[in-house]
């Protein structure tokens, strides 16, 4: 009964990141347009988000493995989630950049801490649970995206939009506390801690995360652009693209947990990678639309898994250090979500598009090629 509700308390936590993140998104526009920021002030806005990312999970691995990660995931989704508050309310770039830069440091903390405990629970359970709680954080990025747009419609405030949003979601966090389990901090016998080294195993996965991660980032910046340039469908169908991605990667994530039961992480990843590589090598060689939204389709269904798998993977590679391993491997993870699309649009300079996207096709077959590094020790209670 407690690991059941332990699960419950950490897919929450995973779909309020979600939700906020959703909001957020659905609202920058009106962010950008109350402020009068140009595309590249509104860039270093964002930048500060990143920023933040890679600075708080520096920390935050190792302030979950010394505290336990039941002990930090509650603090850190209220604060998460108040602090989407202050930059609806920024009078201005100078204070936009600094309230983004702190909701990226709590941002680290609570991703690090969420998926540090959904390792606990998956070692109480006995059986892979990772993906549906990343298709948690899916099914709330698209709640939270839906709510943005319900409250631009109405026109309400960035401002009240988030105080609407995250203030409900700060209190069930409080809330979930005492479902999740009592994680105790690490102890160690064998002299003063270490930090988990940037080599070996933890790197590798550090890097099959940084290229699935790639490939996300590659959907959401220029699947709509490759449909509508390089295609010439209609802006309203090429948006269609990354629905599609979507939605396929929000229903493999829920179906990953039974797949990686049935055929293991290691099996999973291969003909995962594999297929993503395929569905989105298809897209580009068919150059149909027809064939490309069923190619992002397939691209979105094959991601879906990989990530989820070497999160699982780096949480057990040494569980009295996991939330410092979750760190490292989420930082060259996400440092590949923010990077991709850039190192995409550099190359289709060059290139053009369709090429320059054949790096993540290359990115997925090399996942595939890797899964036998993601083989985990059995599952214990």
């Amino acid at each position: 009964m407690i690991p059941r509700r332990a699960r419950v308390a950490v897919s929450f936590f995973f779909a309020l990141l979600g939700i906020v993140s959703g909001v957020w998104a659905a609202r920058i526009p009106t962010v950008k347009q109350s402020l009068h920021l140009s595309d590249g002030q509104l860039s270093l806005g964002l930048l500060a988000v990143a920023v933040g990312l890679v600075i708080g999970m520096q920390f935050a691995g190792r302030i979950t493995d010394r505290l336990g990660s039941a002990r930090v995931v509650v603090p850190a989704g209220v604060t998460c989630a108040l602090a989407m508050i202050p930059p609806g309310f920024a009078p201005n770039l100078a204070v936009l950049i600094v309230t983004l830069f702190l909701w990226g440091l709590l941002n680290a903390s609570l991703d690090v801490a969420m998926n540090t405990h959904a390792v606990e629970v998956e070692r109480a359970y006995g059986r892979p649970l990772m993906s549906s709680f990343h298709g948690m954080f899916s099914a709330g990025g698209l709640l939270g995206a839906g709510a943005g747009a319900l409250f631009a419609w109405l026109e309400v405030s960035p401002g009240l939009t988030f105080a609407a949003v995250t203030v409900p979601l700060a209190v069930l966090a409080v809330l979930a506390r005492r479902a999740l389990l009592p994680s105790a901090p690490s102890h160690h016998e064998d002299g003063p801690r270490r930090r988990v080294r940037w080599h070996g195993k933890v790197l590798f996965m550090g890097a099959m995360a940084f290229a699935g991660l790639v490939g996300e980032g590659a959907a959401g910046d220029w699947s709509a652009v490759y449909l509508h340039e390089d295609l010439g469908t209609g802006t309203g169908l090429a948006a269609i693209g990354f629905a599609v991605f979507s939605t396929t990667m929000t229903v493999g994530r829920f179906a990953g947990d039974r797949l990686a039961m049935r055929f293991g992480p290691v099996r999973l990843v291969r003909w995962s990678g594999l297929l993503a590589a395929i569905g989105l090598g298809g897209a580009l060689l068919a150059a149909h639309p027809v064939a490309a939204m069923a190619g992002f389709g397939l691209f979105g269904f094959g991601l879906s898994t990989l990530v989820p798998q070497v999160f699982s993977a780096a949480g057990n590679h040494d569980p009295a250090r996991a939330g410092e391993a979750i760190a490292q491997v989420a930082t060259l993870g996400y440092a590949g979500l923010m990077l991709g699309p850039v190192i995409i649009g550099g190359a289709a300079e060059l290139v053009g598009l369709p090429l320059a996207l054949g790096i993540p096709v290359l990115l997925c077959l090399f996942m595939s090629l890797s899964a036998v590094s993601l083989r985990p020790t059995a599952f214990t209670k």
